[in-house]
């Protein structure tokens, strides 16, 4: 498929399921079975700094900056219902952000070297242009800002549970690999009664892309949340991966 393809098809997927999602995956969250802001401290303290989230979604880590004191907020989005679920959000809790619908991969409408935070909290692996959006994420920030996004790990999707089909049971803490952690192709999932389509980038990409955008990385968290790990006895499969490996990653990365 083209990028213009899988764009409008995964656009079409959250206008149409944006419901379904309200509220998941936002601040202090940054993933799944993933330690949260509250004890990561990535930001600090955003008190009077200028934040730009990048698919914001429904609001609702807008709402936790704004709450943290932030001095100015601007949201954007592909999916006109996620801004429009964001937008009724935003005004129930006395809230002002400015909300562009756009790609993330188009220059947006918003000014150069001004904002001290950009970050996205599982959006940034939607792009079908990581370089350029990358590129495109440095300009919007002032020297020294700072860029914190997070996504599904790539071992997320390359190992899976060895399992019996013949009984559809899984085999004990046996874990394979299902998947080269070198293909970074495109490939399409059913979700819902939908489908979307993802690339299972490398973690050396996402690190490569920010050194040649301009970023310098401070920190770089693989992790899995402590519940999760110290989980015991009879567990669903989600929580037993995690024990085993992480499900999500963050990267905190300063414009240089």
């Amino acid at each position: 498929m083209h990028d213009e393809e899988i764009i409008e098809k995964n656009k079409k997927y959250w206008d149409e399921h944006a419901d379904l999602w309200f509220g998941t995956t936002a601040l202090p969250e940054y993933g799944v079975r993933f330690p949260t802001e509250d004890e990561l401290h990535l930001f600090g303290d955003v008190r009077d700094k200028r934040m730009l989230e990048i698919c914001c979604g429904s609001g609702h880590s807008l709402v936790y900056n704004a709450k943290k004191g932030a001095k100015e907020l601007w949201g954007i989005d592909i999916s006109r219902k996620q801004l429009d679920n964001a937008s009724k959000l935003l005004e129930e809790k006395g809230y002002l952000a400015k909300l562009i619908c756009s790609k993330m991969e188009d220059e947006l409408d918003v000014p150069k070297e001004y904002f001290d935070y950009v970050y996205s909290i599982y959006g940034i692996g939607w792009t079908t242009d990581l370089q350029g959006t990358f590129d495109k994420i440095a300009s919007y920030l002032k020297r020294d800002g700072i860029f914190i996004f997070s996504w599904h790990h790539t071992l997320n999707y390359c190992v899976a549970w060895s399992c019996d089909e013949r009984k559809d049971v899984f085999e004990d803490d046996k874990l394979v690999m299902s998947k080269s952690y070198f293909d970074e192709s495109y490939f399409k999932m059913p979700v819902h009664d939908s489908e979307i389509v993802l690339c299972n980038r490398k973690i050396s990409t996402y690190i490569n892309a920010l050194a040649k955008a301009g970023f310098v990385i401070e920190q770089l968290v693989e992790e899995s949340d402590k519940n999760s790990l110290e989980a015991v006895g009879d567990i669903d499969p989600k929580t037993r991966k995690a024990k085993m490996l992480p499900l999500s990653f963050c990267i905190k990365a300063r414009k240089l």
